[in-house]
């Protein structure tokens, strides 16, 4: 039960008297009273986290309970606990993104669904090459936490090589859970981005990244339930956000081939400073920026504009990376160590 303190009195009254009266109507009457208190603490969209939770404890059945039944008291349990703001996704131990129900929980940054915009531009970029007769093109996620680019990218582009890097052990291994769970081949590293797949590089054709992009001032202001639930490794980057992108760009500088891509997501704020971050490094064209499906700015995207040693370069837009990105289409490259995961890459 919800204890005085926890959330406003009048809601822990309601609940208190709910469950004692053992209910009296059908589950749909309690989803209606669990929509309602997690409406008065202040939950975003409290009509379907009741329904998520009733389907957790209670599954496909819209039955009354009978007096005494644990599953009800595990229900509003589980709605005290969402009033204290705890994760819908930890509750349930699973995060729905966009075909895949992702095992999530503590130790593990819970997918947001901004970064499937980032997942079908990578999706969309793997396609395309494979249409202009690359066969098996090389993704390498990078901060890959649960896994949630990764295994979305491996599941939609079966064709396609995926390698994933992320320095915390614990969120490691909820990736390799969720690549066991749905069956996915995608090889799993743990190590820091600055130096791993030194086997890569300059021969990937697309490396992605959710890092994290929190400034340190901001993080007061951020959701509770990601402010205080998420790894605190998986959101702040330093005094302006940007910290570990700036690692990202250089070990996709280095991983990338000529005319390989990066994806990266950013904060709604960077806009300007990740793009940026970018120009300056050098060695990248069609540095582009672009919004999310709620009109924010979201990810960054550039294409590696270094060409071989003696190539042509009469290209000014892109320093010849077009011509290097077309005739590499064709390429055909050793294959990567099998599935599975690689400790201290």
């Amino acid at each position: 039960m919800i204890e005085p303190g926890h959330a406003p009195l009048a809601v822990a009254e309601r609940l208190d008297s709910h469950v004692d009266s053992h209910v009296d109507s059908l589950l749909a009457g309690h989803l209606e009273t669990a929509a309602e208190l997690l409406r008065v603490a202040g939950i975003e969209d409290p009509e379907r986290a009741a329904r998520a939770l009733a389907g957790h404890v209670f599954g496909d059945e819209r039955v009354e309970p009978r007096p005494g039944d644990d599953r009800l008291e595990t229900f509003f349990t589980l709605v005290e606990r969402r009033c204290r703001r705890v994760p819908l996704e930890h509750l349930t131990g699973r995060a729905r993104f966009r075909d895949l129900d992702l095992l999530v929980g503590p130790g593990v940054f819970v997918p947001q669904p901004e970064t499937s915009c980032v997942v079908q531009r990578a999706v969309d970029l793997l396609n395309e090459l494979i249409a202009g007769g690359q066969p098996h093109p090389l993704c390498v996620d990078l901060c890959t936490g649960s896994g949630t680019i990764a295994l979305s990218v491996a599941n939609e582009v079966p064709q396609a090589r995926v390698h994933a890097v992320e320095l915390d052990p614990g969120a490691l291994a909820w990736a390799a859970r969720n690549a066991a769970h749905h069956q996915l081949a995608v090889t799993l590293h743990e190590g820091d981005i600055a130096g791993v797949l030194p086997w890569f590089d300059g021969s990937c054709d697309l490396v992605t990244s959710n890092p994290p992009y929190v400034a340190t001032a901001e993080l007061a202001g951020v959701r509770p339930e990601v402010r205080d639930h998420d790894p605190a490794v998986a959101l702040t980057a330093g005094p302006d956000g940007l910290d570990i992108i700036r690692s990202v760009e250089q070990a996709a500088r280095r991983l990338l081939r000529p005319g390989g891509l990066v994806v990266v997501e950013h904060s709604d704020r960077q806009a300007s400073s990740a793009p940026e971050l970018f120009r300056r490094a050098g060695g990248w064209c069609d540095i582009t920026d672009h919004k999310d499906h709620d009109g924010l700015d979201r990810f960054v995207t550039a294409a590696r504009c270094d060409a071989p040693e003696g190539a042509p370069t009469d290209d000014p837009r892109m320093g010849g990376a077009l011509i290097y990105r077309l005739a590499a289409l064709a390429e055909r490259r050793t294959s990567p160590p099998e599935s599975g995961s690689t400790p201290g890459a």
